[in-house]
């Protein structure tokens, strides 16, 4: 009698201890789920606040010259001309060194084309321009720059590690007038094609000397170490930051704007 009430017992306690595990199973799932969900908040928060305040900014900038390029129909970038560009450079705030050094520096972003012809552009890649004297050309203590990569050989070129201007890449002064060309032969060739703004002028500038390089610190910062800079312009599955999205959206309207597209 005891040994069935021992059996008894034990029929009874086994589906207790079977639905004991079930509940500890699944509670350890639910926490790895949980874990999981925070895990993918706090690096798109880190993500997120990658870019500093200084980055920024210098996206704000470049995005502000873009918009200005609308408002100087007769004296801007040919339409043609950004219609063929595959990608585009934007240095806003070039200033001169300081007094008695000579030369200038600047900061910028570089965006490419996500495809031959498109008016979507990819993720901003950082850059920094060093060397020079182009400012005197035009009396200016500071200028914004507009650089347009005609062409997939320039593109590739300015990813490498450092490029001179008009040395390792042709580059030339670009024409301005929306309804004009190339109209050199140093125009025509030229890989990068290189715009000045002073005072709301915008001119072509020869860069010829100036030493372009992607700027290390804040594309490591933003897009990772194991990210390259041919990777953020010209691969696929990298986003445009949440603070990069104002500039990306200022190139693809002046496309749109070009091209007469909607």
């Amino acid at each position: 009698m005891a040994i069935g009430r021992r059996s008894d017992v034990v029929d009874s306690d086994a589906p207790r201890r079977h639905f004991s595990w079930k509940a500890d199973r699944g509670g350890v799932a639910m926490k790895e789920t949980v874990s999981a969900a925070l895990v993918l908040l706090l690096s798109a928060a880190s993500a997120s606040a990658a870019i500093s305040t200084a980055e920024t900014k210098r996206l704000q900038e470049a995005s502000q010259v873009v918009r200005e390029l609308r408002d100087v129909p007769d004296k801007g970038v040919p339409d043609d001309l950004w219609n063929r560009a595959q990608c585009v450079v934007v240095i806003p705030s070039m200033k001169k060194a300081a007094l008695g050094i000579g030369g200038e520096y600047g900061r910028g972003v570089m965006s490419c084309r996500t495809k031959e012809g498109s008016t979507t552009w990819s993720a901003p890649l950082f850059m920094q321009l060093a060397k020079g004297t182009w400012g005197l050309q035009i009396g200016a203590a500071e200028i914004d720059l507009v650089m347009l990569v005609m062409n997939q050989r320039g593109a590739e070129k300015l990813l490498n590690n450092k490029v001179s201007l008009g040395a390792d890449a042709t580059i030339a002064a670009g024409p301005v007038g929306r309804a004009g060309s190339a109209s050199t032969d140093a125009q025509f060739s030229a890989e990068i094609l290189s715009y000045s703004r002073s005072r709301g002028v915008f001119a072509g500038i020869d860069l010829s000397g100036g030493v372009l390089r992607p700027d290390d610190d804040p594309n490591s910062d933003v897009y990772g170490p194991n990210k390259s800079a041919r990777d953020v312009v010209m691969g696929t599955g990298v986003p445009v930051p949440t603070a990069a999205q104002d500039f990306v959206r200022s190139l693809s309207q002046e496309a749109r704007a070009t091209t007469g597209k909607k």
